[in-house]
C-alpha cells in the first residue's frame, strides 16, 4: 500500500484540504527492527502513526520492562499523544519489533489540526479511550489473574498480531514482558505442553487450540 493509499484509508472521513496538508507536513519513514523511536525523558516532536510493522511501548522499573501495549498498523502511540498537552516529554520507550514504516506528524502542526479539524480530535480521543480500557484490563490481569493464564493470553495475542501459527519468542522475553522469572515461564510452558495446549520447536511456540 502506497503512502497516499494509507492516508486515504486512515483519514477517509476527512476532506481534500486535510489530505493536502497531511501530504505537505507528514513525514513517511522506514525504521529497522529493534530501533528505539523515543525514550523516557525525550522531547516529543512528532505523533507517530504506524503504517506497517509492530512497535512495543513500555517503561523500565529497576531495569525490568513493563510492557504497556503494542502498536499495530493504523494505530498511533496514545501515550505520546497525551504528552503534547502538558510538558511534551515522553514518559515511555517505544521500540520497533520488526522493520516498520511510520507516518510522523509534527507536533506544532498537529496542534493546529486539532483546532481546525474537530474530527481529528474525535478520532484520537476514541483511540485513547480504547487504549486506556486495554491498559486497565492489563492491570486487572496482573493483579487478579494467575500467571499461567497470563502466559497463555500473551501467546494468543502474539499469534493474533503476527498472523503466524508459531510464535518465535524466547522464554526470557516472555518473562521480561510479564514481569516474572524465565524459570517460571519455562515451567508453565512445559505444563502447557504436557496438557496438549502448545507445542515447542525450533520454529517457535504453537498454540494447539486457537481462539
Amino acid at each position: 500500500m502506497g503512502n497516499s493509499d494509507f492516508i486515504k484509508r486512515k483519514f477517509e472521513k476527512f476532506d481534500d484540504g486535510f489530505y493536502q496538508e497531511l501530504k505537505e507536513h507528514g513525514i513517511f519513514t522506514s525504521v529497522n527492527a529493534k530501533q528505539e523511536l523515543i525514550a523516557e525523558g525525550d522531547k516529543v516532536k512528532f505523533i507517530p502513526i504506524l503504517v506497517k510493522g509492530s512497535v512495543k511501548v513500555y517503561n523500565l522499573n529497576d531495569g525490568k520492562e513493563l510492557v504497556y501495549y503494542y502498536i499495530s498498523p493504523g494505530e498511533s502511540c496514545i501515550m505520546t499523544f497525551s504528552t503534547i498537552f502538558t510538558d511534551k516529554v515522553s514518559r515511555i520507550y517505544a521500540v520497533t519489533e520488526e522493520k516498520s514504516d511510520i507516518l510522523l506528524l509534527p507536533v506544532p502542526q498537529f496542534l493546529v489540526w486539532l483546532q481546525t479539524y474537530p474530527r481529528l480530535n474525535q478520532m484520537f480521543f476514541m483511540e485513547y479511550d480504547s487504549r486506556y480500557k486495554f491498559m486497565m484490563e492489563t492491570i486487572n490481569k496482573i493483579v487478579f489473574q494467575k500467571l499461567d493464564h497470563r502466559v497463555l493470553e500473551y501467546l494468543h495475542e502474539r499469534t493474533r498480531r503476527s498472523g503466524a501459527n508459531a510464535v518465535k519468542v524466547s522464554h526470557k522475553k516472555i518473562a521480561d514482558e510479564l514481569g516474572t522469572a524465565r524459570e517460571v515461564v519455562s515451567r508453565i510452558l512445559k505444563k502447557f505442553e504436557k496438557e496438549g495446549l502448545i507445542t515447542q520447536s525450533p520454529s517457535g511456540i504453537e498454540i494447539i487450540e486457537k481462539r
